[in-house]
């Protein structure tokens, strides 16, 4: 895998760690750590989530190459 797909994945799992403390304790992690939900780190952050998540579909599509067969 490149570079940019790996810190995509790391980046959606950031993002789905995120949502999932919002979703079971009401708990935004990036709005803590950054001073709120406004604030301008916060929003760099989610979008860089939200381009890691675009560019991750793309992994959907790829060609699906079957490992060598060893004998």
């Amino acid at each position: 895998m490149s570079v940019i797909t790996n810190i995509a994945l790391v980046l959606v799992i950031i993002g789905a760690l995120n949502w999932g403390s919002i979703g079971l304790f009401n708990y935004d992690i990036v709005a803590a750590l950054s001073g709120g939900t406004t604030s301008l780190i916060a929003r760099i952050i989610f979008t860089l989530v939200a381009v890691a998540g675009l560019w991750c579909i793309s992994l959907l599509f790829k060609d699906k190459v079957a490992p060598d067969e060893h004998r």
